[in-house]
């Protein structure tokens, strides 16, 4: 949201003004999915995870918030445990993490038509999560 304000702002296709509600726009959605994070018991990570498995149409249908969050969590840390220092470079480790996630979504019962775009949410979301992680540490 941030970027395509940015990017609109500077393509003059929005003003000053527009610019500054859509920050405020912004800070109200990511102060929302901090509290929704709190109430449910998940950490940051956990909540990034959990949306990047409802993105997609139907999910929330389908599955239970409560068996979503077990998935998010457990997602979460099958990541944080096998993610390498170079893990976004080597096709060898991206492709152990896809046979890891969809083996969290099947043991689940994730809808078997939305796995696979699931599970490219997750890791796009894992690329992120860990550029965070290695901010945090340097």
């Amino acid at each position: 949201m941030l970027d395509k304000a940015i990017k609109a702002y500077t393509n003059k296709s929005i003003d000053t003004a527009q610019v500054i509600q859509a920050l405020i726009e912004l800070a109200i959605t990511i102060n929302k999915g901090n509290t929704r994070g709190v109430q449910w018991n998940l950490n940051e990570d956990e909540t990034a995870f959990y949306d990047a498995l409802v993105v997609h149409p139907g999910v929330k249908e389908v599955m239970a918030d409560e068996q979503l969050k077990i998935i998010a969590r457990e997602i979460f840390q099958t990541i944080k445990n096998n993610v390498r220092i170079d893990w976004t470079l080597r096709e060898s480790v991206q492709a152990q993490l896809r046979i890891s996630v969809k083996r969290v979504l099947r043991k689940y019962g994730y809808p078997p038509d939305k796995q696979q775009k699931a599970t490219e949410a997750v890791l796009d979301q894992a690329k992120l999560t860990a550029e965070n992680w290695a901010e945090t540490t340097t």
